[in-house]
């Protein structure tokens, strides 16, 4: 599969990932929220620049208790619920916002 971002075409695998993490830039995540029929918020934003961050520091793209006790430590403990992440990203909060933010998939996730 291959999506379209800035007139270049992008390898993704089945289920969306890119395949090669070196080629995404801010406009994937967005390209790839409108193909989910999702807006990027500012609130959406920070959940992928802090799993870019982490990714960078760990090699790994973290489990959704992970990053939900992660993201509280960092963002917050308003933000660092389930319930949060889930509102964000209803699809798996660990899932769907590495696949935004250009990281392979999380261990774990099925």
């Amino acid at each position: 599969m291959t999506i379209e971002v800035n007139g270049k075409s992008l390898d993704t695998d089945e289920e969306g990932y890119l395949a090669d993490l070196s080629q995404w830039e801010p406009d994937v995540a967005t390209v790839m929220a409108e193909i989910d029929e999702c807006e990027l918020s500012d609130n959406h934003w920070e959940v992928i620049n802090f799993l870019r961050e982490y990714y960078e520091e760990y090699q790994i793209a973290p489990a959704v208790r992970v990053l939900t006790k992660a993201i509280g430590k960092k963002l917050g403990k308003d933000k660092g619920s389930s319930k949060y992440l889930y509102e964000l990203y209803p699809y798996g909060p660990a899932k769907q916002a590495c696949k935004y933010a250009g990281l392979p998939k999380p261990t774990g996730c099925v």
